[in-house]
């Protein structure tokens, strides 16, 4: 259970050494909190009154369960806080589609630890402040301009560890999935730099499913292609992901969608293969506009990025599903009507 205490002004007493709490004091003075310091178990307290809040660090030193038994004993309430992480690494987290919600645990816990935030604009930033004390550095890049080049950011990253702060690359979807989160861990390592990788939920498989579509389903499609729309695909690419079937996914695909839909006519895909265009996935304006292969250029005119593009029979799969639920809420609505009269 989570409970929202209001902290300004109130004295919190973080209780552990001073490099496993030095996260903590952040985060409870950034919630306004009026912060001492109590460093080791047999340290002495500042006289005065006691405080409103302690809050515990594990920093792993014996002696504290007995302090800590005092405090609760003189009715303090007790808040356990985890240490903060060896000062000096980079963490690149999978932020995933761009919702706060879909970040994982494991990625919330290393922006709590972190020191400086590298984020890119397809990353969940708006949620940021109310997740992490770090300095905030947008690095993201829009196509065709770049604000910091890969190398640049690459730099920042290195710099800022060697330093000793604790590093966040903050990156949209998974940092393997077409993230180029092999060349930063690759700068870290040139560098000496403890490294690790969260993954994130990719918009490969999650934006689809914003819009209804799985990727697979039993007796329609077993597998399925992830492609980057970036650049135009070649045509022994194009007749390779035609001869596989399944369903293709392709990221940031609107500025090639007139080469892909007909490469892969060329290529002997049928004009009737449906196509879905997911635009702003689990994003305000969400939208969905899907056509048949044959007729996707025209349909997606005015379409822009960020967006992914399913080519496959689950798409007809997504729909028989939404036709379903429509005339479910039709029956619905008729039986509140007949009921009412």
């Amino acid at each position: 259970m989570q409970l929202s205490i209001e902290l300004t002004g109130r004295t919190v007493l973080v209780a552990g050494s001073d490099a496993a709490a030095r996260q903590a004091v952040l985060r409870y003075r950034a919630a306004g909190a009026v912060v001492s310091r109590l460093t080791g178990p047999d340290a002495p307290a500042a006289a005065g009154p006691l405080p409103f809040l302690v809050a515990a660090v594990d920093d792993g030193q014996p002696g504290w369960p007995a302090r800590l038994d005092r405090f609760r004993a003189a009715g303090v309430p007790v808040a356990a806080e985890p240490a903060a992480g060896p000062a000096g690494h980079v963490t690149l987290v999978g932020g995933g589609p761009g919702a706060g919600e879909l970040l994982t645990v494991a990625a919330v816990a290393a922006l709590r630890d972190a020191d400086v935030v590298f984020y890119d604009r397809l990353a969940p930033h708006q949620d940021l402040p109310s997740l992490t004390t770090a300095e905030l550095v947008d690095v993201g890049k829009t196509p065709g301009h770049h604000k910091v080049s890969q190398g640049g950011i690459e730099e920042l990253m290195v710099n800022a560890a060697l330093a000793g702060a604790n590093v966040v690359r903050l990156k949209g979807g998974d940092p393997y999935v077409f993230g180029r989160g092999g060349e930063e861990v690759a700068a870290c390592v040139r560098a000496g730099l403890p490294v690790r990788v969260i993954s994130g939920v990719t918009s490969a498989v999650s934006v689809p499913a914003a819009a209804g579509i799985p990727v697979t389903h039993r007796e329609v499609s077993r597998l399925f292609t992830v492609v980057s729309g970036h650049a135009p695909l070649t045509e022994d690419e194009h007749r390779h992901l035609t001869g596989l079937g399944g369903t293709i996914v392709v990221l940031m695909g609107i500025g090639t969608l007139h080469q892909l839909a007909a490469g892969l006519r060329r290529a002997g895909m049928g004009a009737d293969m449906p196509v879905a265009v997911i635009e702003r996935g689990y994003q305000p304006g969400q939208r969905t506009t899907i056509a048949d292969l044959g007729g996707i250029t025209a349909a997606a005119a005015g379409c822009g990025n960020p967006a992914v593009l399913v080519i496959g029979e689950v798409v007809r799969v997504a729909e028989a599903n939404r036709g379903c639920d429509a005339a479910a809420a039709e029956l619905d609505r008729l039986a509140a009507s007949l009921v009412g009269a």
